[in-house]
């Protein structure tokens, strides 16, 4: 894949090209035949509704491009999955994740928050001195996101960015939406930061389930080359036993992919190895 300079412009998506042709358009017959206006009006409100239902789907590629899985290219001689792990630093549960991966010779890319890389900056340059790579999950992981505008989410985002670099000294390349909740003002942001937006393939749910049999069956269910998986070292559900559920689908995770015979990459290197193809 590759590079992009920075501050490249990405065309906008189908849906947001259309949203904008329709809403001149709508004021156009508004003006020119008055009585039409209930008419227009309807037409707006119900585009209105369909980009806030894309922006509702963590999946979508409504509102532009979204990492859903690794690109075909990416696939070399070893299959690869990518494992992606949010929310934080955590000082308590995230020295246990690496260790874990560490003992199996997996890499993971790590969604931190900013506000958590500033408070454990030592735990942010141990994640990418193990080898891994930490990007960007937003300043403060805003409940209400999605709701922001396009100078809120720059500063939310760019604040994120900053608090990286300074702790790490690598500048992250990708960013992933708190809770995949976004809204079309978010794209040209990401465009201008030079971040790649990426969702998943499949979640555990490992934030409201305290089962690891369950998250783990989500998650390696039809596990194939290609597939972005989604866990979490901060905000993490608690097992019966009172340990973080993550700490006890990793292994497990970890045995099925070495079984399945895919190599857990970062996404970094995901775009790397499509860039040379």
């Amino acid at each position: 894949m590759p590079e992009r300079s920075a501050h490249q412009p990405r065309r906008p998506s189908a849906l947001i090209r259309g949203s904008v042709a329709l809403h001149l358009a709508a004021v156009g017959v508004m003006l020119a035949r008055p009585p039409l206006w209930p008419w227009a009006l309807s037409a707006m409100v119900a585009d209105h509704l369909l980009l806030t239902a894309a922006g509702l789907w963590p999946r979508s590629r409504l509102l532009g491009p979204n990492w859903t899985r690794l690109p075909a290219a990416a696939a070399g001689a070893a299959a690869a999955i990518a494992i992606t792990i949010d929310d934080g630093p955590d000082p308590e549960i995230t020295p246990r994740v690496l260790a874990l991966l560490e003992a199996h010779g997996a890499q993971a890319t790590f969604f931190c928050i900013g506000e958590r890389v500033d408070r454990h900056p030592r735990l942010a340059r141990e994640i990418v001195q193990r080898g891994h790579a930490i990007e960007n999950h937003s300043q403060r992981h805003l409940q209400r996101f999605s709701l922001l505008g396009p100078r809120a989410l720059a500063q939310e985002i760019g604040r994120a960015q900053q608090t990286i670099a300074a702790a790490t000294g690598e500048v992250a390349q990708f960013f992933r939406a708190p809770a995949g909740l976004r809204n079309p003002f978010l794209e040209p942001v990401l465009a201008r930061a030079n971040l790649r937006l990426v969702s998943w393939t499949r979640r555990g749910f490992d934030t409201v389930s305290g089962s690891a049999a369950r998250v783990l069956g989500r998650l390696t269910r039809h596990l194939q080359d290609g597939d972005i998986l989604l866990l979490h070292d901060g905000h993490a559900a608690r097992t019966a036993a009172g340990g973080a559920v993550i700490l006890e689908v990793l292994p497990a995770l970890l045995a099925a992919a070495a079984a399945a015979r895919l190599t857990p990459v970062t996404l970094r290197a995901a775009a790397v190895r499509a860039g040379r193809h």
